[in-house]
């Protein structure tokens, strides 16, 4: 037995095997085989990735037998890795829910699907900055320009009436170096993804001011949606919805068991300290895929980027011409607990 498949017979002994696997098995059964057996899937440094790793196995047994992982190469996971599927060189990935609004109003031949959790980023900040409106003027660093650090934070600015473009002087560092100046007090802010949040927490380092979790509006939106290629999503539709399936499922086993999340991660080979990794799985809301709606998600950045000038098209064409909920409905039904 090879360690991604002991990583899912744990994951489904803890989670209880019957109630996330066998439970639909005979609705999978009774649907056609995946019009293709070959997935290819983007993969990101971010451990709230965890879902689509867990789900290896599950989409095994969904069918596909040929299942690989590419790695983004876009620093940040922001509006530049949409690229890579919008060119076909991915079929479905968990992006993050504004760099996504961005890529629509680009054109980007993109259907969003659905939400995976909400939930996700942290804001930390020097002790003066009390409130987003402090960091008018201040610096705050993010990996590059449409980041998923800087899209996410530009939405935030403009919720409360600044102007990303002119008020915040923006400084691009990879993740460690941004930790490390906002501990030397070097700069004003930064904007984390799990583990970077659980690890400043650790190490005191800032104020967290905001998290996406639990402040409100951030906490009603999802952080992490399911997009796939339009031409890959006509083509093979049976596929499609057998794919989102196996993600919303590795969103549950995350839920009952992130020590099994953690393992998925790991095994693609990134090394975060399994203490923060295991926290930040804890923390994240994998059920709540249910209770939010993606279409107010996207409408609510896609309002927010407007304002900012990142965005052209209003929401409701956004949503329009790059969505797709049918699947997820679908789903909800006969996932239903």
């Amino acid at each position: 037995m090879n360690e991604q498949r002991r990583v899912l017979v744990q994951a489904l002994a803890a989670a209880g095997a019957v109630g996330l696997c066998g439970r639909f098995a005979g609705t999978a059964a009774a649907e056609p085989p995946p019009e293709t057996t070959r997935l290819r899937l983007v993969k990101f440094p971010s451990i709230c990735q965890a879902p689509v790793f867990v789900a290896e196995e599950l989409l095994r047994a969904e069918g596909f037998t040929d299942i690989s992982y590419v790695d983004a190469d876009v620093p940040g996971a922001g509006v530049g890795s949409v690229q890579i599927m919008w060119d076909g060189r991915v079929d479905v990935a968990v992006f993050f829910a504004a760099p996504l609004a961005i890529a629509i109003d680009r054109g980007a031949d993109i259907s969003v699907l659905g939400g995976v959790h909400p939930g996700c980023f942290e804001l930390f900040t020097s002790p003066d900055v009390r409130s987003i409106k402090d960091l008018k003027g201040k610096t705050v660093s993010v990996l590059g320009n449409e980041s998923s650090q800087h899209v996410f934070l530009a939405s935030i600015a403009t919720h409360v009436g600044l102007d990303p473009n002119r008020d915040i002087n923006w400084s691009f560092h990879p993740p460690a170096e941004g930790k490390r100046l906002l501990a030397e007090g070097k700069i004003d802010g930064y904007l984390g993804f799990p583990p970077d949040p659980q690890e400043l927490r650790d190490r005191k380092i800032g104020r967290m001011l905001l998290s996406s979790t639990v402040d409100k509006p951030w906490s009603q939106y999802f952080c992490c949606m399911v997009a796939v290629n339009r031409g890959w999503v006509r083509k093979y539709p049976v596929a499609t919805k057998r794919v989102m399936r196996a993600i919303l499922k590795g969103s549950e086993i995350c839920a009952s068991d992130p020590e099994a999340g953690v393992k998925a991660y790991l095994a693609k080979g990134y090394s975060p300290n399994p203490a923060y990794a295991q926290q930040a799985l804890r923390e994240l809301p994998y059920r709540r895929w249910r209770d939010y709606s993606p279409e107010d998600t996207l409408r609510f950045y896609a309002l927010r980027l407007r304002e900012a000038g990142m965005i052209k098209s209003a929401p409701e064409k956004i949503i329009a011409q790059g969505t797709d909920w049918r699947i997820l409905d679908e789903l909800k039904r006969e996932m239903k607990m």
